[in-house]
C-alpha cells in the first residue's frame, strides 16, 4: 500500500540538502564560501552534502580562477530541478492530502 510520504524522496532527507537545493534552485550559481555563510555550516559538512548531490547528478560544478584564486561554484541541473520540483509537489501532497 502506498502512503504519503512514499513520495518524497530519501535524498533530500537532509535539512541541509533541501537548504543547497533552495538556495541552487533560485540562483544561477552560487560559490562554496556563499553556500557554506548562507546554510551556517562548516566546509567538511557542505562539502559532504554537495558530494552526494553530485553523485545523484542533482548539481553541476564550475572550476575556475579568479585572479590567482581557485573558485569552485555550483548550479543545479536539469535532473536536479525536475527531482527538486517533484520533492517540493510531494510535501505540498503531504501537507494538504485532502486538496488531491
Amino acid at each position: 500500500m502506498k502512503t504519503i510520504i512514499s513520495d518524497l524522496n530519501k535524498i533530500f532527507d537532509s535539512r541541509i540538502r533541501l537548504g543547497i537545493m533552495a538556495a541552487l534552485s533560485v540562483n544561477d550559481y552560487l560559490d562554496f564560501t556563499s553556500l557554506k555563510e548562507l546554510l551556517d555550516i562548516t566546509d567538511g559538512n557542505l562539502a559532504s552534502h554537495l558530494k552526494a548531490l553530485e553523485k545523484y547528478e542533482l548539481i553541476e560544478i564550475r572550476k575556475q580562477f579568479i585572479g590567482r584564486k581557485p573558485n569552485t561554484s555550483y548550479s543545479i541541473s536539469q535532473t536536479g530541478k525536475e527531482m527538486f520540483h517533484q520533492q517540493l509537489n510531494a510535501l505540498e501532497r503531504f501537507i494538504h492530502p485532502l486538496q488531491i
